[in-house]
């Protein structure tokens, strides 16, 4: 007699029947698949047939949707933590520091309530903004008093994916194992946790920012921006155009944001962190790097509703830098 058959199996075989018999999930089905890899109902191989044949496919947005959905019900976020600005950061940053950084202090320094997530150590040599924060005395928020406390006290907090949702951070770290990235990173950058009315996410490879938007307003997401920024962060170059896929109002459009700078930028030959702080602190003189800033700082000025036309987002961006409070860190 065999043996019968594991609730999670019917998951695996819908992605996997081949060409022709497979198909991707719906919103309810990726949904409960989600809540039963979360609830601890999956075996380990079932997991990874799972991501992988989610990766080789490429991820609907009608799954990311479920996928987002099954882990917010799990969350027990507050409800009463208000936010302006949710900012996602998984990527890390190897070829450039992470000046996105400086923008959403300054932003938070400005007023706005700022709440950052992401992950690090899941890809060597690279620069995570977890990392980052102890330049700027700032801590990792361990569980929600924290990032309350945190928000009152700076407009700023940053949560990191193993205190938000363990599970998902110990996926994200079997990039090592498996060799490639999972749909875990795609949903992570999606969660917005505490509800922002406003979302700030970057990707690296093309397909993923229509996906992202895609996404986001099956979430009923009103106001988002997906960048496709520097090494795949939310942060737009200087040195050259940036593709921007928003959402504002409730409706889509996508935008190629112009450069600050009139020619590209040669890399440092390598990257010193504690420039981010000079940089801060008005100690340092770097094009790229204020560039950078400036150029992320005037997206979100948009976001925000502020501003819509780039010239004069990029006006009251370098306004709102130069207001920073320097000696603050």
């Amino acid at each position: 007699m065999s043996s019968q058959e594991h609730p999670f199996a019917v998951y695996v075989r819908i992605l996997g029947k081949g060409k022709k018999g497979s198909r991707s999930l719906t919103t309810e089905e990726a949904r409960d698949a989600m809540g039963m890899i979360l609830d601890g109902k999956v075996r380990p191989e079932q997991l990874g047939a799972f991501l992988m044949l989610l990766r080789v496919k490429e991820e609907a947005p009608e799954e990311l949707c479920g996928f987002v959905t099954a882990v917010r019900e799990r969350l027990e976020a507050p409800q009463d933590l208000q936010v302006d600005l949710d900012w996602s950061s998984y990527a890390g940053k190897k070829r450039r520091l992470p000046w996105f950084l400086l923008a959403s202090l300054a932003l938070a320094q400005s007023g706005v309530r700022v709440f950052m997530h992401g992950a690090r150590g899941h890809m060597p040599g690279r620069l995570y903004t977890e990392d980052m924060l102890d330049l700027f005395g700032l801590p990792s928020c361990n569980d929600w008093a924290e990032v309350a406390a945190e928000l009152d006290g700076r407009n700023f907090a940053f949560m990191s994916i193993d205190a938000l949702a363990p599970q998902l951070g110990d996926i994200i770290q079997l990039r090592s194992v498996l060799g490639l990235r999972s749909p875990v990173h795609t949903l992570c950058r999606l969660l917005n946790p505490l509800g922002a009315e406003r979302v700030i996410d970057g990707v690296f490879h093309p397909p993923y920012g229509p996906m992202h938007q895609k996404t986001s307003m099956l979430l009923g997401m009103r106001n988002s921006v997906t960048v496709k920024g520097d090494g795949g962060e939310a942060e737009l170059k200087p040195d050259s155009e940036s593709e921007l896929q928003w959402i504002l109002g409730g409706e889509m459009h996508t935008q190629q944001w112009p450069r600050l700078l009139g020619q590209r930028v040669v890399r440092d030959e390598s990257l010193q962190p504690r420039e981010l702080l000079q940089l801060w602190r008005g100690e340092l003189e770097h094009e790229y790097g204020e560039g950078a800033v400036i150029n992320t700082l005037a997206a979100v000025l948009k976001l925000l509703g502020r501003v819509s036309e780039p010239e004069e987002a990029v006006r009251q961006a370098r306004e709102l830098w130069r207001a920073r409070t320097k000696d603050a860190y």
